[in-house]
């Protein structure tokens, strides 16, 4: 990196069930104002701005945006599924690194359906139709939602290989409702054991029951960026700043391999963090605090392992040694995660950097991590890519 990009503002709407919320464009523009005023900048001063969605027509963006200001500044509409919000902050990083512009205003937002992810574009090709061709190739059951496929096998495969037992990713549920508990932005606050997780719906026998699985949610979050010297002169906060980031997409081994972890993304996370490390100057074990893709329980458990938390094999005895939560080495997804906070697809990577920014300023009350100073995300969707990001303060 040659020049220091900080995030000086940060601002997200409560994340709520779909058919709740406002309409996509009213929450994307409170969460923008939000950042914009946690961070002290006039919406005038922003040079460029990254408007972040999955499920949208096109300028979506603008639409939001347009509620903020017209100002006619350059607006991005970023796509690139789960990990949309995250890309959408590696571009406006990379080009305030660059010189090309000092400030960034990144948005991302969701308005939702009920029910299973679907597409809207059924006469063409689906990029997701690869990835499903390989489930079926290693033996995933054909009559589940192609999510719970993708990720459901990743789960599976870890079974198989490792012993790993189901009790597993309920602990891991469960733990994300103990932390959501204390998120008053979060749309599911209710506590659940692990027992509970265990004995609610199945979706997937002995692989999959309903609360593993993270609800359909509607929300918008938003992140003010920009060079440390503008910061510095106009006496904004320079306290957390991006000091590596990596963006990774799929190699081969995702679509002819034997091994379903890499269907759901384990080979792109491993390397995305392992380029991060090596640029940061930071192991995982100089990590506090973690906000990291828990779209299912089964992901966030390889997810453990590809970024190095613990070893391959290692995620079961890491869950029971507490390791993910406080008073453990690592506090996993205080926010509550996707799993409880909710995932609205294109705020999901902004509402993580929301999460860790407050964390590494000290500001997150009943979900504070003590003595917080670096913090790690990951962002990863099918199709795919993934986004690491490492923060210091």
């Amino acid at each position: 990196m040659t020049r220091k990009v900080v995030v000086a503002g940060v601002g997200m709407v409560p994340f709520k069930k779909p058919g709740t919320s406002e309409t996509y464009d009213l929450m994307g523009a409170e969460a923008a104002r939000a950042a914009l005023a946690d961070a002290r900048v006039p919406y005038e001063s922003v040079q460029q701005a990254y408007a972040c969605f999955v499920y949208g027509d096109s300028t979506a963006g603008q639409r939001a945006l347009y509620h903020v200001g017209m100002t006619g500044l350059p607006i991005f509409n970023v796509n690139n599924n789960c990990s949309t919000g995250s890309t959408g902050l590696f571009l406006a990083r990379q080009a305030i690194e660059a010189g090309a512009i000092d400030v960034a205003l990144v948005l991302g937002f969701e308005q939702m359906n009920p029910g299973a992810l679907g597409s809207y574009f059924n006469d063409r090709p689906l990029p997701s139709e690869l990835f499903l061709a390989q489930c079926e190739r290693l033996g995933v059951p054909q009559d589940i939602p192609p999510a719970l496929r993708i990720f459901g096998g990743a789960g599976m495969e870890h079974m198989k290989r490792f012993d790993t037992p189901l009790a597993s990713f309920a602990k891991i549920r469960a733990k994300a409702s103990r932390h959501a508990a204390n998120n008053p932005l979060a749309v599911f606050r209710k506590v659940v054991t692990a027992e509970d997780v265990l004995a609610d719906q199945v979706m997937w026998p002995g692989v999959m029951t309903r609360l593993m699985a993270c609800p359909p949610t509607c929300g918008a979050a938003a992140a003010v960026l920009c060079s440390e010297d503008y910061a510095r002169r106009h006496g904004l906060d320079t306290r957390v700043w991006i000091a590596a980031q990596a963006l990774t997409t799929d190699r081969t081994e995702s679509l002819t391999g034997d091994d379903l972890r890499y269907v759901a993304g384990y080979g792109m996370s491993q390397e995305a963090a392992n380029q991060v490390y090596e640029a940061s100057g930071i192991g995982p074990k100089d990590v506090q605090v973690i906000e990291l893709h828990d779209c299912f329980a089964h992901n966030e458990l390889i997810t453990y392992e590809a970024l190095g938390l613990c070893p391959e094999g290692g995620a079961a005895k890491f869950i029971d040694d507490g390791d993910n939560t406080y008073g453990g080495r690592h506090v996993v997804n205080p926010s509550g995660g996707l799993l409880s906070k909710g995932h609205p697809l294109g705020a999901t990577g902004l509402a993580q950097c929301t999460e860790l920014v407050q964390q590494l300023r000290g500001t997150a009350g009943a979900r504070q991590v003590e003595n917080a100073r670096v913090a790690l995300q990951h962002n990863v969707g099918i199709g795919g890519a993934c986004v690491v990001t490492m923060y210091r303060n």
